[in-house]
């Protein structure tokens, strides 16, 4: 009897899990350039030597990313930039240097350009990226950026540098728990020159929400499932309990 309620708990408690991954994708549905969580069960060993020779729990684990192009949404705002294909920004955190496909980007109080977080964004030379004060700023396909002072004559426009783009492969790469991603191996991730940008435009969550909204159902009558047979199980240890008192 015991094995049953085993199973069943193992099997409730990974769905809840597994409904986390989902509520947090729903959750960034409309959060610039967020990626899909994914998520599977593995099987891993018991801790307990001789005594659970044939027994195994269960993990739920995220090791993946939906790695599709979400839609492209144009703003016409001259700091959203969104990559088309594949590739990633690179900022600085307090972690280090990290990657993102949100590029709805911003000017703080010291001219640098920042993330949403406020984040600087990085350059190709790994610095970060400073704008002239009310300025206004335009960036080429290829992540050039342009800036024009105040007043300046459109013949003064100056190269404020370069976005760093970069597009490592996927397989190398984690998300953080802070949401950014980074190479699993510590390293920095070289430019790509072959990374494209689009001006004026920034990308959207790659999440459907309808296979979202599908996958949270399922996950809940699953769910109703695995308690079903706790419960059952728990009813007939009680009658067959009762038979043994009666006989004795």
């Amino acid at each position: 009897m015991d094995r049953i309620i085993y199973t069943a708990m193992n099997g409730a408690q990974r769905l809840l899990e597994q409904q986390s991954a989902v509520s947090n994708n729903l959750a960034n549905i409309n959060t610039t350039g967020f990626r899909e969580q994914l998520a599977i069960q593995r099987a891993v060993p018991l801790q307990g030597g001789a005594l659970f020779p044939t027994r195994v729990s269960t993990a739920t684990v995220t090791p993946g990313t939906k790695n599709e192009q979400g839609a492209l949404a144009e703003t016409g705002h001259a700091l959203d930039v969104a990559i088309r294909g594949d590739g990633w920004f690179a900022i600085q955190t307090p972690t280090g240097e990290a990657y993102t496909r949100a590029g709805d980007f911003s000017v703080d109080a010291n001219n640098m350009l920042v993330t949403k977080q406020g984040f600087p964004v990085l350059s190709a030379d790994g610095g970060p990226v400073e704008l002239p004060d009310r300025g206004s700023v335009t960036f080429s396909t290829d992540g050039q950026i342009s800036a024009l002072g105040a007043g300046d004559n459109p013949r003064d426009i100056q190269i404020m540098g370069q976005l760093k783009l970069v597009n490592p492969d996927m397989a190398e790469m984690v998300r953080g728990d802070d949401g950014w991603f980074r190479l699993a191996n510590g390293a920095v991730a070289q430019p790509d020159d072959q990374v494209s940008i689009a001006s004026g435009f920034v990308e959207k969550s790659n999440v459907n929400p309808a296979e979202a909204m599908v996958a949270m159902i399922n996950n809940t009558r699953r769910f109703e499932m695995q308690m079903k047979v706790i419960s059952d199980a728990s009813t007939r240890e009680e009658k067959a309990n009762s038979i043994l008192s009666t006989n004795g």
